[in-house]
């Protein structure tokens, strides 16, 4: 069985209701534990419930994140 834990969590809301949620996480499975960022793309429903479209899964790694941070920050 899989089973993920969020960890820390916090959202970039843009838009009439988007949002960016960016979380730390854990995946648990039988063969062992993992920590991962998560980068979803979400909106919000009427009843202001979330509903998310896509999420990419980056490396926990601070070198990689750090390469990633600046890469984006070079699209101005």
């Amino acid at each position: 069985m899989v089973e993920f834990e969020t960890i820390k969590s916090k959202e970039i809301k843009f838009g009439k209701n988007s949002f960016i949620e960016v979380s730390k996480r854990k995946v648990k499975t039988p063969v062992g534990e993992n920590e991962f960022i998560a980068l979803s793309r979400g909106y919000y429903l009427p009843d202001n419930t979330k509903r998310w479209r896509a999420s990419i899964a980056l490396p926990n790694e601070k070198d990689k994140r750090e390469q990633i941070a600046e890469l984006i920050k070079e699209f101005d």
